[in-house]
């Protein structure tokens, strides 16, 4: 079975739902995107993995086995998605030390988690993406794809769902009530907020 590639096109989360995220992946050669749902906390965590400017005041659990693996020349050459199951996946780890190479069994969102950490490559089946891959088409009236996105996601965890760095409130906040309000969600290891607010000030930058 052949290989595809695919990257991290981001991460939806519930207003209605609460705890309720889905990580939107997508094919590098392609058009078609591959919904997962995951948890609150992994959403947290590979949301700080893409922030690459907010530093947590003490390591995440992914970040912890980042510097073990590190300190023993773990190292992880890729991820991949490698089986679907009443719509559940399934992924494996695949790590190296001293030449030997060595095949883990994770969650989907923890091995995407360390994936970033370790800026391996992900990859799925091409049967898994032909089961479970979406074409996005593109709302016509808005001509918008983020909108799409969101339906896509309303399927999936909530009837209203919006994309995490989508524009909200933020709008009517001065830069430095934005950067105080990063700094006190960060001191807070609150960093889904500290994601959202992130990318606004980089909005405006």
């Amino acid at each position: 079975m052949s290989l595809v590639r695919l990257n991290i096109k981001g991460i939806s989360y519930s207003q209605t739902q609460n705890g309720a995220y889905a990580l939107i992946l997508s094919e590098v050669d392609g058009e078609r995107k591959l919904p997962i749902v995951i948890g609150a906390f992994e959403a947290q965590s590979i949301a700080i993995a893409l922030e690459k400017e907010i530093k947590p005041p003490r390591p995440l659990t992914h970040d912890l086995f980042k510097n073990f693996a590190d300190r023993f020349d773990i190292v992880v050459k890729q991820v991949i998605i490698h089986k679907l199951v009443d719509g559940v996946f399934y992924s494996s780890v695949i790590c190296e030390r001293d030449k030997i190479e060595e095949i883990i069994d994770a969650r989907t969102s923890d091995a995407i988690a360390l994936a970033l950490r370790f800026q391996a490559p992900i990859f799925t089946y091409k049967n898994i993406l032909d089961q479970a891959g979406i074409y996005l088409k593109v709302n016509p009236k808005k001509d918008d794809a983020t909108d799409t996105e969101s339906l896509l996601v309303d399927e999936l965890v909530s009837d209203d769902v919006e994309m995490v760095g989508k524009e909200t409130s933020y709008k009517d906040l001065s830069l430095e009530e934005l950067n105080q309000m990063l700094n006190q969600a960060v001191a807070n290891e609150d960093y889904e907020l500290a994601a959202r607010v992130r990318d606004e000030i980089s909005k405006r930058s």
